[in-house]
């Protein structure tokens, strides 16, 4: 059996993260972005079991106290987690699996596995990303800037990753994301797992 690959993406709010994986996952139909819990509230347009399973406070405790999440954060008074279950599943199924979590959720996973690759996107500057939140018309000033404080701590923690791509040019940093994800998958255990019988069969 094919044994999938973990990948961690993260990213300060306004970076691009989520609309560069969108592009990528149209792109590699062999990756899967997991699902991730939440307590927030859903944003106009988003669906649940799509976008987020939208969960109780409660209930995100629960499954906390039951140990049922890989990791897990508080962000912007709300908590956010990766099923264990569901990553595990999804990666013994041969699936490659992206979590688009935060410096705190990738702490967790590397603690549990260093079979994981991990990528960070920065903005191109401070500026470009307090633009971006501005033009997404979704926060009060409070929580821009509030957003704009979290960035800095977010961002200190690029060094703890594998790979950093700068989202200056969308086109560009697309492209950079899509040769990561490439190459990773030509490396020699992975093209022994994926090819195996051609490869026994060049060697008779």
């Amino acid at each position: 059996m094919k044994q999938g690959q973990l990948y961690i993406v993260s990213a300060p709010s306004g970076a691009g993260k989520t609309s560069l994986l969108s592009q990528l996952r149209q792109q590699l139909n062999y990756l899967t972005i997991s699902v991730s819990h939440t307590t927030r509230a859903p944003r106009p347009g988003e669906i649940d079991g799509q976008h987020y399973q939208f969960v109780s406070v409660d209930a995100f405790k629960q499954a906390i106290e039951q140990g049922l999440f890989l990791e897990y954060a508080h962000v912007f008074d709300n908590y956010y987690g990766s099923s264990k279950t569901t990553v595990e599943a999804l990666l013994t199924a041969g699936k490659d699996v992206i979590l688009e979590i935060d410096w705190q959720g990738a702490q967790q996973v590397r603690k549990q596995t260093a079979a994981v690759i991990s990528i960070f996107i920065l903005p191109p500057s401070r500026a470009a990303l307090e633009e971006r939140l501005r033009q997404r018309q979704q926060d009060s000033e409070d929580t821009i800037q509030r957003r704009m404080r979290e960035a800095c701590k977010e961002i200190s923690h690029y060094p703890e990753y594998d790979y950093v791509i700068i989202n200056d040019d969308f086109a560009e940093a697309l492209a950079d994301l899509l040769a990561i994800f490439r190459s990773e998958r030509l490396r020699l255990a992975r093209q022994r797992q994926h090819h195996a019988a051609l490869l026994s069969a060049l060697l008779t």
